[in-house]
Order: structure tokens, then sequence, then C-alpha cells
């Protein structure tokens, strides 16, 4: 198969991981005749919370960071979206703006589907709603568990957390570093805390021989340590 079929919708495999797999391959195709591919680069806007979207982002390759502004005008990363995610289904169903903002982490390959492709699918499927609806169901328990952890967790357990979601979502390269490399100030949006205690935290971290760190790049070293860590033992 050559890459022009491979990135016709009823063709991609990505689709298998979201809820454009209950599509029939009749609807599969008029989507992808009227989609456009776009390549973000790392640090790039995808859209702005607020924005009124024209259409879904469908992550062919790469990943970005989902966050709400604060009151006091700090980000809050609520979501890391990576491949096979749909970014911004939500809004087009609710008819609203985008109470997000996405930025590529790294450099990206998005499938855009204009709005009208994907709302005819919505009104001639119901799988496809039941797809959606469980998939947002899903989105729902995630940001159930954030607010849980966020308010009975201490920072360190937090910062433990996402260490370990960044390993078991994404692994480690060559040298046995985790492969997605987050700032500093990124972790700390996701963990809801000061950059500063972040960096002290990750300090601890490494004085304690949970990690290794050179510059961004973070290694753990002792993975049932941060496991008793997440969990209060």
């Amino acid at each position: 198969m050559n890459p022009h079929e491979e990135s016709r919708c009823e063709n991609c495999i990505i689709r298998e991981l979201n809820a454009l797999r209950s599509l029939k391959k009749e609807e599969l195709k008029a989507i992808s005749d009227a989609k456009v591919t776009r390549t973000v680069k790392k640090g790039e806007s995808i859209f702005k919370e607020g924005e009124k979207l024209n259409g879904v982002f469908c992550v062919r390759d790469g990943v970005s960071k989902l966050s709400k502004l604060s009151e006091n005008g700090k980000d809050q990363i609520v979501k890391i979206a990576f491949k096979g995610e749909v970014m911004g289904q939500r809004s087009l169903i609710a008819e609203e703006a985008a109470n997000l903002s996405a930025i590529a982490l790294n450099d990206m390959q998005l499938c855009f589907i204009p709005k009208e492709n994907f709302t005819e699918s919505i009104s001639k499927n119901p799988e496809f709603i039941q797809a959606l609806l469980k998939n947002m169901a899903h989105e729902l328990k995630l940001a159930d568990d954030v607010i849980v952890n966020m308010a009975q967790k201490t920072v360190n357990q937090r910062v433990a957390g996402i260490l370990l979601y960044l390993d078991r979502h994404f692994g480690s390269d060559a040298d046995g570093y985790l492969s997605l490399v987050l700032s500093r100030n990124d972790i700390a949006d996701v963990v809801g805390t000061a950059t500063e205690l972040c960096i002290r935290t990750l300090t601890k971290f490494k004085k304690e021989g949970l990690i290794e760190t050179e510059g961004k790049r973070i290694k753990i070293r002792d993975r049932k340590g941060l496991d008793q860590l997440w969990d209060g033992v």
C-alpha cells in the first residue's frame, strides 16, 4: 500500500484507536476526501481556549498538551493527547467554543476533519454516537480522577505519578531516559504546583536515587520506589 492510500481514513490504522472505527466505509471515504493533513511543529498552537472550532483534529503522530488558563493566569495541563486521539469533539458536539488550548509538545501530524463531515456521521450512524458517548464518559472519569488526585495526593505523589504515566505511555529511549521530554514548567502544570517546587521535588527524587537527570531528560532508576510513593506506602 502506497503512502497516499495509507493516509486515507478507510485504510488508516489510527482510526482503530478512537470512535472513528464505528464509521462505515462510505462515511470514512467521505471524511477522507474532505480532511486536511497538517504538520505542526513543536511549540505551535493547534487551537486556543475560547476559539470556535470548525472541525476536529485526529492525532496521527506526536503529542499535544491540552491546558486551561486559571484565574491567576497559570496554565493547568489537564490532558496529554497522543496518537489515535481526537481533539475538539466535545466542543463541536456541544456547539461551544473550545474550553481548552492545545499546543504541540513535539512535531505532530494531524488530520483536520471539517465540522459538517463529522456531524453528518453523528446524525446518520447510531454506533458512532454510542462510541463517542463512551469516549466522553471515559474522559469524564479521567477528569474525576485528576480532581481527586489534586485534592488528596501530595506534590511528591503527583510528580511520581506523572513520571510513571510518561514511562507507561511513551516508554524510554535507547539511553533509558523517558522518551517524551517535558519541561519542568510543563511537569509543574500537569501536577498543579509551582515550577520551583517541582524542581525541588525532582532534585529530592534524584538524591533519593529514584531518578537520574540530564538537562530536561529524566531516567527512572527506582520504579518500585515511585510506585510506592504514588500509592502512599
